[in-house]
């Protein structure tokens, strides 16, 4: 599922749009991937817009077009976006395309678990609103420090999930944080010390702005010493420690850490 850097490499993607007219709008009205909004709608109003701003919050991504019409995408598991030749013609996983007079706006999704919401009227969708960015002064020690206490009998991998605390973070992000903050995933959050809350914050921050940075701007790989690079690997080791990575799932999810150095 693509995570908060994956997200943002996406959202600029469209940005070649910006401020071009959509000429015409072309949809699979019936896939669930639509669930919820008006595809007439969406066709009408968007039809003779034109794009003026993009943004990206933890897994979403919102962009604004004249007239006050607003379009919302998730990308759920599988969903991407892509600029093509304005007279392309469609895959069969192409379920939204935005026709403009130099390219064409395509969202492909091929196992349908993403979203689009479009909202019409001069203030942000309600939808929108959510959990402080990672990056902004709002995430502090104190509202993660709170967070966590509201989960306190969750497995810290599983709360890091959460999209209500930590917008954007998914699997892999989770235990590149973990790691570098020395913490178990399976550790409570009740159990957490206030310096190892304070190391999470740390090491969330750090992962998110890097990660942003780096894969977000042209989708590169972070550097060989992060964790990522190993926890793929079936005989994947500590980068820190050499030693080979312990594997289960927690919180549902399949995760990978090193128990040298994140002890129970």
């Amino acid at each position: 599922m693509p995570e908060l850097a994956e997200v943002e490499y996406y959202r600029r993607q469209w940005d070649a749009g910006l401020r071009a007219k959509v000429l015409a709008v072309e949809l699979h009205a019936r896939k669930r991937i639509f669930r919820g909004s008006n595809t007439r709608e969406i066709v009408r109003s968007l039809t003779g817009a034109q794009m003026s701003e993009s943004i990206a919050r933890g897994k979403q991504m919102l962009f604004r077009f004249s007239g006050g019409n607003w379009l919302g995408l998730h990308l759920g598991m599988s969903g991407t976006l892509r600029i093509e030749a304005p007279d392309v013609r469609p895959g069969k996983h192409d379920h939204l395309v935005l026709r403009q007079a130099k390219r064409a706006l395509i969202l492909r999704d091929p196992r349908l678990f993403g979203r689009v919401r479009f909202h019409h009227g001069k203030e942000d969708p309600p939808w929108w609103s959510g959990a402080p960015d990672i990056s902004s002064d709002a995430f502090s020690a104190r509202y993660v420090a709170d967070f966590l206490k509201r989960h306190s009998r969750a497995p810290i991998k599983a709360v890091l999930l959460l999209q209500t605390g930590f917008p954007g973070i998914g699997n892999w992000m989770a235990d590149e944080i973990l790691w570098r903050a020395r913490i178990a995933p399976s550790t409570r959050g009740a159990a957490l010390a206030p310096p190892q809350c304070k190391a999470l914050r740390r090491a969330t921050r750090f992962v998110s702005s890097e990660a942003m940075r780096i894969i977000g701007h042209d989708y590169s790989d972070p550097p060989r010493n992060w964790l990522i690079h190993q926890r793929w690997k079936a005989s994947g080791v500590c980068p820190r420690d050499r030693v080979p990575l312990s594997r289960a799932t927690v919180g549902g999810r399949t995760t990978a850490w090193c128990a040298r150095c994140q002890p129970a």
